[in-house]
């Protein structure tokens, strides 16, 4: 059983934000398995499917980004779920937008969201995928609470769909086989 979670801020305007491409990569893996992230459950919205023979938990936090684990926790917790099996997708600065980064483990790297998840997991060693979203021109708050560019738009729709297959091949194939995937993963330049 793997659980799936998406960082991100609930409403409408929080909607297309740099800090919500989580939550648009939950909604691409709830297309791709035909599946609906709408019951109100462990302070989220929550949805089950089947991939690979194995049942995958999809969650989108509904306590705001700072507080996304108490969320996580509720549903780790509910389903006494290892925490290899944990999936975290979220946005990170240090990117560029159209790229995408997998790790096993690591650090929150100043992600407020990933601090409150490792707060409450108690535990750094779970998979996380990082999506791009540039550095901020001005200050932080503005560039992760706006919109992306036109141009951006285009990157991040191909970034969004790349990151929702690298967590199947996450499921699939180990978090190895996915970071040789998709690590080098440039939308600029269309290809995994």
């Amino acid at each position: 059983m793997y659980l799936v979670v998406g960082l991100g801020n609930p409403g409408r305007d929080y909607e297309k934000t740099r800090h919500n491409v989580g939550f648009e990569v939950i909604d691409r893996l709830a297309e791709k398995l035909g599946v609906s992230v709408n019951k109100i459950k462990f302070k989220g919205l929550f949805g089950e499917g089947i991939f690979d023979n194995k049942k995958v938990l999809l969650l989108k936090p509904s306590t705001f980004m700072n507080l996304s684990g108490e969320s996580l926790i509720e549903a780790v917790e509910f389903y006494k779920i290892n925490v290899e099996n944990i999936i975290v997708v979220y946005d990170d600065v240090d990117i560029d937008v159209g790229r995408l980064r997998i790790r096993p483990s690591g650090s929150d790297g100043g992600h407020n969201g990933m601090k409150n998840i490792i707060y409450h997991l108690q535990d750094n060693k779970f998979p996380r995928v990082r999506i791009g979203i540039g550095k901020p021109k001005f200050d932080m708050v503005s560039h992760v609470l706006g919109k992306f560019s036109k141009e951006e738009e285009v990157l991040i729709e191909k970034v969004v769909d790349a990151a929702s297959d690298a967590v199947l091949e996450i499921i699939k194939n180990g978090i190895q086989s996915a970071m040789n995937k998709y690590n080098s993963f440039d939308a600029g330049k269309n290809k995994a």
